[in-house]
C-alpha cells in the first residue's frame, strides 16, 4: 500500500526482509534509546525462523516513510530517502508482549465486538524498552505515529499498542492524542567510575542484602557448579545447542512451548554474534544450566551506553539458587568487570530488588478505535497510573543499597 501523508510516502511492507537492512539500521543508530532488538538482522531472524509469523499470530506490516526528492539533472529519476520506520504486528493474541490487555480483549468480546486483530508496535517477545518509532527527527516521528493510527482507522482495526517506548517515542504519541499506561521493570545501574570488583558493590549493599547474596552464591558453589562466559564467535555451535536444550526445556516444564525456535538463535549466532554473550553452569565437568545475556553495540548504538540485557535462561539439573546465580551475579559480575553501565533485567519480579536492580518506570502507549471502550480504557489507566506511583513509591522504601537502606 502507498499514499501520502503530509510530504511523505507510506509504504507497508510484508515482511522485514522487503527492508534495505543498512537504511533500517542506520536510521537506528540515529534513536537515543537504540538497542540491539530493533536491529534489522533481529527482526529478520524472527521472520525467517518462522518464531514471529503468521503461524504464530505474528504478521509482520512494517511502515516506512518515505522523502522524495526531486531529479537533479533532467531525465532522473527522483532519488528517495528512508526518514522513518516502524516494526508492526498485526497480532491475532496477546501473548509474547509483556503489557497485559487481556481485560480489555474479553469486554470487547463481551460486547460482541471483535478485539483482533489488533495493530502492534514492539519487537516479538522482547519486553526491553527502546526506540520503537525510528525516525530522523521529531516532526518524522509524530507523521510516522499519525500515519500509522490512520492506516489502523482506514484498515479497520480494533487498536494500537506502542510498547515499552522510548520517551522520544511517547512524546509523539501522546501529541497524537494516544493513551498513556505505566509499568515498572527492574534494572541495575553502575555508578560514576563504576566498582573496583564484585566485592566492592556487594559492600554498597545494607548488611542483610549483602549477606543473603553471599548466601545464596555459596549454596551454588557448594554444590560443586562453576560457570564459564563466551561472547560473540567464542559461543560454539555446541555451546548454542545446550543453551536450546536448556531453554526448551524450562519452557515446557512451565506448560508451555518455548516462543523462539532454534533456527532463531541459529541467525542470531550468525548475524548478530557480539551482541550475545552465555553463561554455563557446570558441575563434574558436565554442563548442566544456562543463561544467555544480550549486550548493546556501542558501535552500532552509540547514544545508548553500554547496556546488558537478561533474556533467556534453563537448567537441566535443580540446584537451590542456581536461577539467582545464572541470570544475576554472574552476569552482574562481568558488567562490573567490563565497565558496563547498566543490567537490565527483564519484565516484572521485584525479588530483583534484592539482588540489585532497581524499579524503573516503563511506558507504552495505546489508541482504541471505539470511543466508549477508549473513554472505559482511559478512566482504568489513569486508576492504574494512581495505584504505579503508590507500588513505585513502597518499593523505593526497601531500596537496598546503604545510603538509603531502611
Amino acid at each position: 500500500m502507498i499514499a501520502n501523508e503530509n510530504d511523505y510516502v507510506i509504504e507497508v511492507l510484508d515482511s522485514p526482509l522487503d527492508i534495505d537492512p543498512v537504511l533500517w539500521n542506520s536510521l537506528l543508530a540515529c534513536q537515543e534509546q537504540a538497542n540491539p532488538f530493533m536491529r534489522h538482522e533481529y527482526l529478520a531472524a524472527m521472520h525467517q525462523s518462522a518464531s514471529a509469523s503468521t503461524k504464530t499470530g505474528w504478521t509482520p506490516s512494517f511502515i516506512t516513510l518515505w522523502k522524495i526528492n526531486r531529479a537533479t539533472q533532467a531525465g532522473d529519476p527522483p532519488a528517495r530517502e528512508l526518514h522513518g520506520a516502524c516494526a508492526l504486528y498485526l497480532k491475532a493474541h496477546s501473548y509474547g508482549e509483556y503489557v497485559f490487555d487481556h481485560a480489555w480483549a474479553n469486554a470487547y468480546h463481551q460486547h460482541g465486538l471483535a478485539y483482533y486483530p489488533k495493530a502492534l508496535i514492539a519487537p516479538p517477545f522482547t519486553p526491553v524498552p527502546g526506540a520503537r518509532l525510528l525516525a530522523r527527527d521529531a516532526g518524522v516521528r509524530l507523521a510516522l505515529v499519525k500515519a500509522v493510527i490512520g492506516w489502523c482507522e482506514t484498515a479497520g482495526l480494533s487498536s494500537l499498542h506502542i510498547l515499552f517506548a522510548s520517551d522520544a517515542d511517547m512524546l509523539a504519541c501522546v501529541a497524537a492524542g494516544m493513551m498513556v499506561r505505566h509499568n515498572v521493570q527492574f534494572h541495575w545501574t553502575a555508578p560514576v567510575g563504576g566498582y573496583r570488583d564484585f566485592d566492592a558493590f556487594l559492600m554498597s549493599l545494607s548488611q542483610e542484602k549483602r549477606k543473603k547474596i553471599r548466601q545464596e552464591r555459596r549454596k551454588v558453589a557448594q554444590s560443586g557448579v562453576g560457570f564459564r562466559s563466551a561472547r560473540g564467535g567464542a559461543i560454539s555451535a555446541h555451546d548454542w545447542d545446550f543453551f536450546y536444550r536448556c531453554y526448551e526445556r524450562t519452557y515446557y516444564e512451565h506448560g508451555n512451548a518455548p516462543y523462539l525456535s532454534r533456527d532463531f538463535f541459529h541467525h542470531m549466532a550468525q548475524a548478530m554474534p557480539e551482541n550475545w554473550l552465555l553463561f554455563v553452569a557446570q558441575r563434574d565437568g558436565q554442563p548442566i544450566a544456562s543463561s544467555l545475556v544480550a549486550l548493546n553495540d556501542p558501535d552500532t548504538a552509540p547514544d545508548s551506553g553500554a547496556v546488558a540485557y537478561g533474556r533467556y535462561w534453563g537448567a537441566l539439573e535443580r540446584v537451590d539458587c542456581l536461577h539467582f546465580e545464572a541470570c544475576y551475579y554472574q552476569p552482574l559480575e562481568w558488567c562490573i568487570a567490563n565497565g558496563f553501565d547498566r543490567f537490565e533485567g527483564g519484565a516484572q519480579g521485584e525479588h530483583k530488588m534484592a539482588r540489585a536492580l532497581l524499579p524503573v518506570k516503563t511506558r507504552s502507549a495505546h489508541w482504541l478505535a471505539h470511543p466508549a471502550f477508549a473513554d472505559a480504557v482511559q478512566q482504568f489507566l489513569d486508576r492504574e497510573s494512581n495505584g504505579m506511583e503508590r507500588y513505585i513509591g513502597e518499593l523505593e522504601q526497601r531500596n537496598p543499597f546503604k545510603s538509603i537502606a531502611k
